[in-house]
């Protein structure tokens, strides 16, 4: 079994430049000529495209709480041919949701046990000095059968600061990988779902570039490279997701983007033709095309556009006469009746489903998602049990339509983002990541991830 060493960089916490960080060690490693494979642990589709154009290779996601066994050794297998891997985590190390899915709880922690990845911990350790040890050493102790490579010090204002943070790591036993010192300009763009999209950023190249210069200059990229490790990985691995369709017209512009990536690659590695067009650019999905798919974006940021665009609204009410329409998250809501914009004007949509939503009252949606689908959706039939990830700022203000599936969050509850069908069209809020796997498809020969027990989050 092939053997590919890797690694996982995470923190205590969301916004102490694990990005920064992931992006250039994964431009570093592939000007020094590695086949990089990168990874997100968790359930973020926007980081996958900043790490695809980092390494020019794609990225994937690894999450405990929505994917069985089979689907992530799938994924896992997707690292052949890699010299390398480089997870980026999602939150803090040790973050996951309260209540075990088919796996875990969805930490990133889970992700690095259950690969072999020793973790390179960030640490943001502006504001203190060897008391950033002590947060560090609770991180190490905290699952001790965690892989753990070191630390790299971000946000360093002064030799001095250096100089008694890494006394504080000697003393703790930590290694220190890395120090980057405080800079005001390595940090991405955001808008209200985190980091705008790879293909909006203004100069993304240049931006990796330097990122990766930054790097080289501060930490120890050999040392890094030495730390690399991981579990074989799987031998004859499970295919990826099967199509839902043979040719599938996917929309694809900056209104229109977040699908999951190990999903187009299963529709791919199967043999399916993906059509890509442009709803913004008044784009028709292909005329043959035996499935339109609208994934999530920012439908809300361009709600104008979508509603003049004339050629797009016809050749969906076209297709929908005869062949199924999907759409997620933002795909569901521009296939509605209006959506509501920030400043409360609201534009006409496609009309196929009598979904209203609003921009303009705000309300966080945020989490997993476990849906019994009590009507057919393009791929799986009733009853079917999905597993998915629903994140957007949009309120539902209408929703007549019969409702695709009967939805709860990670615990159990039943949540009102229930789907719409009607005729050959459906739509979700969340986002699709799997299928649950049956009991006579769980291998149990198949190293699964670890759950948590004492050390729950």
């Amino acid at each position: 079994m092939a053997e590919v060493p890797g690694l996982l960089v995470s923190a205590p916490s969301s916004g102490t430049g694990k990005t920064t960080v992931m992006l250039g060690l994964l431009r570093a490693l592939a000007e020094d000529g590695l086949a990089v494979q990168p990874f997100k642990s968790g359930p973020d589709y926007i980081d996958p495209a900043f790490h695809l154009a980092a390494c020019g290779r794609p990225s994937f996601n690894l999450d405990g709480w929505a994917m069985g066994p089979r689907l992530w050794q799938g994924i896992a297998a997707q690292a052949a041919g890699a010299e390398i891997c480089v997870a980026e985590g999602s939150m803090g190390l040790y973050d996951g949701v309260a209540t075990c899915g088919q796996q875990g709880f969805g930490s990133s922690a889970e992700t690095a046990r259950a690969m072999g990845w020793p973790v390179v911990l960030v640490l943001d350790v502006s504001g203190q000095a060897q008391s950033a040890a002590a947060t560090a050493l609770g991180f190490r102790q905290y699952m001790p059968d965690l892989p753990f490579a070191g630390v790299i010090l971000n946000r360093v204002a002064s030799p001095r600061h250096e100089r008694l943070t890494r006394l504080g790591m000697e003393r703790a036993g930590l290694p220190v990988l890395g120090v980057l010192p405080r800079r005001g300009d390595l940090t991405l763009p955001e808008r209200h779902l985190g980091l705008i999209q790879a293909l909006e950023h203004p100069d993304l190249e240049a931006a990796i570039a330097g990122y990766a210069d930054f790097l080289r200059e501060h930490v120890d990229l050999a040392a890094l490279r030495a730390a690399a490790a991981g579990h074989p990985l799987p031998e004859d691995a499970p295919p990826l997701p099967a199509p839902p369709a043979q040719r599938i017209a996917l929309a694809r512009d900056a209104a229109f983007s977040f699908t999951y990536p190990h999903l187009l690659e299963g529709w791919r590695a199967a043999g399916a033709e993906i059509q890509p067009f442009s709803p913004l650019a008044d784009e028709a999905p292909a005329p043959d095309a035996d499935l339109v798919w609208l994934p999530g974006g920012y439908p809300e940021l361009h709600a104008g556009r979508l509603a003049a665009a004339e050629t797009f609204r016809s050749g969906l009410l076209r297709h929908a006469e005869t062949k199924p329409i999907h759409g997620e998250c933002g795909g569901y809501m521009a296939l509605g009746e209006g959506l509501i914009d920030k400043q409360g004007t609201r534009h006409r949509m496609a009309g196929l489903l009598g979904l209203v939503t609003s921009y303009e009252k705000r309300k966080f949606h945020l989490g997993y998602r476990r849906a019994l689908l009590r009507a057919p959706m393009p791929g799986f039939g009733p009853g079917a049990a999905l597993r998915g990830h629903e994140f957007h700022y949009s309120t539902i203000l209408e929703q007549p339509d019969p409702p695709l599936a009967e939805v709860a969050d990670a615990d159990g509850a039943p949540v009102p983002e229930t789907g719409s069908c009607r005729g050959r069209v459906t739509g979700t809020f969340f986002h699709l990541i799997s299928a649950e796997e049956s009991a006579a498809c769980r291998d149990t020969s198949i190293k699964e991830v670890p759950t948590q027990t004492a050390n729950r989050p």
